[in-house]
């Protein structure tokens, strides 16, 4: 009896010292502070306790937790014990000041099932449109643009309810968030036929107190010597003008051709004080720039000659050319015929110019710039689809009018970055559909979705991202519930793209130029209302969008062949 008490109380001070010499084991554990620049520091395991006590401080963002792996998948908590030596990652999210809300006024698209329904429910404000006429929606063609004392007016072209064979028409803003709409054209296209039964592309200057509106009249070629000439009418002030009889402008005999002279820019020479016109026009097959010299009373005209040739050789028209300086650079820009937004630089407006860049895509198109003696504005329309059920193109004439502001780099690039009014009155900010503000996606050639922001009738998206592969990632809007009918805003590291692209990838409707480099951090800002959108890869690209039939429904995040670390995620909506 005696030998089994001593032979128990060994073994319980074996136990004992067994896990006394446990208690008493010391790990390391690495706290990294996960961003460029940041520390790791290193404490002991009898410190482990107080690692969620532990919060580092970073500029400009808030702290969110430590997690057990560099991706951000694991947090760790309470719960976790300490079991050998171990990293853990710091999660940031940056400091934007805001709060979540619920402001419970949000569109109810429950019922409104098909993108007809949901598009004839859209307010648009910071896309205008007209108003619809009767039965019919009338659209924003070519922009002309101009300013004056603290207004912006937007001369378009009107397609549909009751302009006449795309009359001028004219809305105001002071803000690019609201629209005066003028509902008598400015400029109409002649009811008895003639040279400008139709009005084409033009532009509106002032000289002298009197204001020119240069425009295309464009008749038929089967009737008449020139199938487009340029016209003016003038004014006593921009709301009103009177066509000047008599007074044109016919294609010089050099081009070879009658048939393909259009949308005269006009600007003052400030040296001269004359009137400087680009006209677009074709010379055997090769789309042109001509360049003529007007004097202030348009009693005089010389033909100065080309000033710029589509090097591409793709193109037999260069729409909507147009001339304007930030600096000491001068910029030409111009819609290739069914082809994206171009720009091209020189130091002299009448060139030489350069090789000509891409600026947006083909649904940002007749683009034309505004200044307003801070800003540069690119002002164009948004392409819309003749169906709004189509999932196959969007490929229509005239859609919503659309404004980005134009930012010059300090090389002399120029980019498209949204308008700071507009960005501003995304104030509310939204519960994401996941519970974090980061996120990490790893796919391989399947595309794998994570839910993160939900649609609504206007709404921004921001965030940060970097990834490691070469595969696809973005923005997936659900179309029908099927992911073989998803809308996906593409960014394509291996191509330098980013790309809109309909039935989860298989059919292509636009693209712009981005590069992207692997473990290269960026950020991007999207802004939708309606079925428009522009994607913003900050600092470097634009992409303009038309998504039907996606609102009220879920976007998703996406990957195809990568692995991507999004942080800083944020939805808003307006004030």
């Amino acid at each position: 009896m005696k030998k089994t008490r001593t032979l128990a109380m060994l073994l319980t001070l074996c136990l004992l010292a067994s896990l006394l010499s446990a208690c008493g084991q010391s790990y390391t554990v690495r706290l990294n502070e996960n961003y460029p620049g940041g520390n790791t520091t290193e404490i002991s395991a009898a410190s482990a306790k107080t690692i969620k006590e532990t919060a580092p401080v970073r500029e400009g963002y808030v702290f969110e937790g430590w997690y057990k792996d560099e991706n951000l998948t694991e947090p760790w908590t309470d719960a976790d014990k300490v079991k050998g030596d171990l990293t853990l990652y710091a999660a940031w999210d940056k400091d934007t000041g805001d709060a979540i809300q619920e402001p419970g006024n949000d569109k109810d698209f429950s019922r409104l099932r098909t993108p007809g329904s949901q598009e004839d429910a859209y307010n648009y404000d910071l896309f205008f449109l007209p108003e619809v006429d009767g039965t019919s929606q009338p659209f924003v063609g070519d922009t002309m643009p101009y300013y004056e004392d603290g207004v912006y007016y937007i001369y378009y072209l009107k397609e549909a309810g009751d302009s006449y064979n795309h009359s001028a028409y004219l809305v105001t803003t002071t803000d690019f968030l609201t629209y005066t709409e003028y509902h008598e054209p400015v400029l109409e296209a002649s009811r008895s036929g003639g040279q400008d039964s139709w009005i084409g592309t033009g532009s509106v200057v002032k000289v002298d107190g009197k204001y020119f509106f240069f425009y295309t009249g464009h008749g038929s070629a089967s009737t008449l010597e020139y199938a487009e000439k340029v016209m003016v009418a003038v004014g006593d002030s921009p709301f009103a003008f009177e066509k000047k009889q008599g007074w044109e402008i016919t294609p010089p005999s050099s081009l070879g051709q009658k048939n393909d002279f259009r949308d005269p820019q006009a600007y003052v020479d400030e040296a001269t004080g004359n009137i400087i016109l680009t006209v677009t026009a074709s010379q055997g097959g090769v789309a042109r720039l001509l360049k003529y010299t007007l004097s202030p009373d348009l009693e005089t005209v010389s033909y100065d000659g080309i000033i710029f040739t589509d090097p591409t050789g793709d193109f037999w028209n260069l729409e909507c050319s147009d001339t304007f300086r930030i600096g000491d650079t001068w910029y030409i820009s111009y819609s290739g015929q069914d082809d994206t937004l171009w720009y091209a630089s020189s130091d002299s407006p009448y060139g030489p110019y350069g090789e000509p860049t891409r600026l947006d895509d083909k649904l940002f198109y007749a683009a034309k710039h505004v200044e307003d003696g801070e800003k540069f504005y690119m002002v164009g329309w948004a392409r819309r689809s003749e169906s709004v059920s189509s999932t196959q193109d969007v490929a229509a004439w005239a859609g919503n009018l659309a404004v980005q502001e134009i930012i010059q780099l300090e090389d002399g690039t120029i980019i498209l970055d949204p308008v700071d009014s507009i960005q501003d009155i995304f104030s509310v900010r939204r519960a994401l559909a996941v519970d974090s503000s980061h996120l990490f996606l790893e796919s391989g050639s399947r595309y794998s979705y994570t839910d993160a922001f939900t649609c609504y009738e206007s709404f921004m998206l921001t965030g940060d991202f970097i990834f490691t592969g070469n595969g696809t990632f973005g923005l997936s809007f659900d179309y029908n519930g099927r992911a073989d009918k998803n809308k996906l805003i593409v960014l394509d590291p291996a191509a330098d793209t980013i790309s809109l692209v309909f039935n989860e990838g298989s059919t292509p409707i636009t693209e712009t130029a981005a590069v992207l480099e692997p473990g290269e951090s960026y950020s991007f800002t999207y802004i939708q209302e309606g079925s428009v959108g522009i994607f913003y890869l900050d600092g470097q690209a634009s992409l303009t969008v038309r998504l039907y039939g996606v609102s009220g429904k879920t976007i998703q995040l996406f990957a195809e062949n990568n692995a991507i670390q999004f942080t800083s995620l944020r939805e808003y909506t307006r004030g």
